[in-house]
């Protein structure tokens, strides 16, 4: 008991108020603004969190409002600062992409219509680029547009055929009961990258 009252007159002391005052503090509810406070606090860990801690304020915002909350982009990035939370801001990119309108592509065989109301009908191909704290990586992905699932995927730090290739790898080992032929569509161009009418002869064209 000595000792408890010893903490309480140091409290008191470093508070800078009465001991009445001390006890009345202690015993108050949190407001509904604390309340309310502590569950954004909370949302903004965790969208932030379940980002990889990658977003910053106006993608946490977006997730917030989509959560229900009424809620300010300043208020969010208030609440970040405070907690100390960073997004990862994508820095300006070098045009990597040449296009040679010359060049020969394969005919887009679906005119861009890629749900044809099947599975394993059309795939499609694309490929971006991610900021890691290793530098930069190209993730290549194989999403059926029918489920508008990613089937197939391949992370590399370079963007030649092979990484679409293994994409493509990925995306026949899971879809194994797929047609003899399936069109893979790509907008892609690159000077290492070409898309191809086919990729393992007799699987896809």
């Amino acid at each position: 008991a000595e000792k408890s009252n010893f903490t309480i007159t140091r409290m008191v002391r470093l508070l800078e108020v009465s001991r009445s005052g001390y006890y009345v503090w202690l015993d108050r509810k949190p407001s509904d603004r604390m309340i309310r406070r502590e569950g954004i606090d909370q949302k903004v860990a965790w969208f932030h969190g379940d980002s990889d801690e990658v977003y910053g304020s106006p993608r946490i915002l977006a997730d917030l409002r989509a959560d229900g909350e009424t809620i300010s982009r300043k208020t969010v990035a208030k609440t970040m600062q405070r907690l100390g939370l960073v997004g990862i801001c994508p820095k300006k990119w070098r045009t990597t992409t040449i296009i040679d309108h010359a060049d020969a592509y394969p005919v887009d065989a679906v005119k861009r219509q890629w749900d044809t109301g099947a599975l394993n009908q059309v795939w499609i191909g694309d490929i971006t680029y991610l900021r890691t704290w290793e530098g930069w990586v190209y993730l290549a992905t194989v999403t059926d547009p029918h489920s508008r699932r990613v089937i197939g995927w391949a992370i590399a730090a370079h963007m030649r055929t092979d990484l679409i290739e293994d994409a493509l790898v990925m995306a026949m080992t899971l879809r194994g009961d797929r047609p003899a032929q399936v069109i893979f569509h790509s907008d892609y161009a690159e000077d290492d990258v070409k898309p191809r009418n086919r990729v393992d002869a007799g699987c896809l064209q």
